[in-house]
């Protein structure tokens, strides 16, 4: 029997989006969740605020883990699940989705074999476990290998790099919260929880939208003075846990998901601007999923953020944060009420870091 203490487990380090991340195979890692995560903690180093002794990078952003397998489901290529691995508690969460590190799981199914390379460009259809949605991943295949390098940029990440585009199919059904509401999980275009108005919305990813000004704020804010804010963070983690409740997602204390974001007028050309809690350290951008509940949010007239919104009609809006603007694409159904929606979509970039075997620390610490 492989012992993975001396023998070491598979796994592939990439970039995807503004995150970076562990990608393996499920059948590399343990079958058993407990196992699995047990595993997942001694291989990051967590819970460590350093993660000194292990693959993680210290923060909520590159301590994340993607499980590749073949899908389940007819029609689709393969299944993803996410897990965020706490970077200072002994916890892996599967509560929320990941659309940074999604960019890079169809090239990873390529590379891996899961799937074969259809000549120039390769389309994977994804079914993203933790939510049940389906996406389709475009990116290059020439020579039939994943090509990483190209000239598109996002910001956050510096240089460029070739384009995956996401497409969502029926994002709109919310990703889990438990109201059965849909995008809208609390079933009302706005709430008021602690005198602060909230839309409450799941377009792949719960998120607390509140405009900065009713929280004290510009929303202009350096991420270091929006996390040394004692005050602030305070508001926030009650509005969170307040709103996690609405949303059907229960008592949130011990998980990442609702997310809250603070919008305010763009001040960069863009549509909107944010500053995202995920759930206590300030995103450095915006997560994909994120950016694209924030924009359902704001192209419905009523909801926060709407009257902050410069919005041209068109699908196409630039959410602007703390790193620069990531652009996402919305198409609503208006002849419902609360309006549906049709598509969701958004271009990223991902890059192989690393490939080879990790392997996991001591116990050190009792789970």
């Amino acid at each position: 029997m492989t012992d993975v203490r001396y023998d070491g487990i598979r796994a592939m380090q990439m970039r995807g989006g503004t995150s970076k991340g562990l990608y393996f195979l499920a059948d590399d890692l343990p079958a058993d969740p407990a196992a699995r995560d047990d595993l997942l903690l001694r291989v990051l180093g967590s819970p460590d605020r350093r993660q000194i002794d292990g693959l993680g990078g210290a923060h909520p952003l590159t301590s994340k883990v993607a499980v590749v397998s073949p899908a389940t489901l007819p029609g689709v290529d393969v299944d993803y699940l996410f897990l965020q691995v706490m970077v200072d508690q002994p916890i892996v969460t599967d509560k929320q989705n990941c659309g940074n590190i999604l960019a890079g799981v169809g090239p990873f199914a390529v590379e891996r074999g899961l799937v074969a390379a259809t000549g120039a460009r390769t389309r994977v259809r994804i079914r993203m476990v933790n939510t049940g949605g389906i996406v389709t991943a475009a990116f290059p295949t020439p020579g039939g290998r994943p090509r990483y390098d190209g000239d598109t940029a996002i910001d956050g990440v510096p240089g460029t790099a070739a384009a995956i585009v996401l497409d969502f199919e029926d994002s709109g059904s919310g990703s889990g919260s438990g109201s059965g509401s849909g995008v809208f999980p609390t079933g009302n275009l706005t709430d008021v929880f602690g005198g602060i108005p909230v839309t409450c919305v799941d377009n792949g990813m719960p998120v607390v939208v509140a405009e900065a000004a009713s929280l004290g704020k510009t929303g202009q804010e350096p991420v270091a003075a929006l996390e040394g804010d004692a005050a602030l963070n305070e508001r926030v983690r009650e509005l969170r846990l307040e709103a996690g409740k609405a949303m059907g997602l229960g008592d949130v204390s011990g998980t990442t998901v609702p997310k809250v974001c603070l919008v305010s007028p763009p001040a960069h050309g863009g549509t909107i601007s944010t500053r995202t809690f995920i759930p206590v350290r300030v995103h450095e951008s915006i997560g994909v999923l994120g950016a694209v509940s924030v924009g359902t949010a704001i192209v419905v007239p009523g909801a926060v953020g709407h009257s902050l919104a410069v919005l041209d009609g068109g699908p196409r809006l630039s959410v602007e944060h703390p790193s620069g603007a990531l652009q996402v694409e919305i198409a609503l159904d208006t002849s419902v009420s609360p309006p549906r929606v049709i598509r969701s979509g958004v271009v990223r970039t991902a890059r192989k870091l690393s490939d080879g075997t990790v392997f996991p620390g001591p116990a050190v610490f009792p789970r």
